[in-house]
């Protein structure tokens, strides 16, 4: 099992930089599948980043491709998310998620089993 706790929203403006960490614990950590999810109020979550256990393969929902990097550091056990253009849109709780390395469609966004508890991301015009 792998145990998950994001920090680094806020309340920031527009054209702000961003850096969500994501903090894990377990001992499954460097053989899980990592990902990033959003959800904004009034809407579904939604997959944003997701990276392999080694960091070799990234992949992103086509909307977030050129806004957001994902990253991970398998020493510190510790998944990043970066922006460097903020939009009031992106308001929103995100969460990071961990999935078995050889879980189907991981890429994609599918199943990730373990969720941290989210980490509030507010922008302002």
């Amino acid at each position: 099992q792998v145990q998950l706790v994001e920090s680094g929203g806020g309340l920031l403006q527009a054209g702000d930089s961003l850096r969500l960490s994501c903090a894990a614990s377990g001992r499954t950590f460097s053989s899980s599948a990592m990902a990033w999810f959003r959800q904004a109020p009034g809407k579904e979550r939604e997959f944003i980043a997701a990276i392999s256990w080694n960091g070799v393969r990234t992949e992103y929902a086509d909307s977030m491709k050129g806004r957001f990097l994902i990253t991970r550091d398998n020493t510190k056990k510790a998944v990043y998310l970066q922006t460097d253009t903020l939009k009031p849109e992106d308001t929103a709780v995100y969460y990071c998620a961990a999935a078995d390395y050889d879980t189907p469609n991981w890429y994609r966004g599918f199943g990730y089993g373990y969720w941290g508890r989210g980490t509030q991301v507010t922008v302002s015009s």
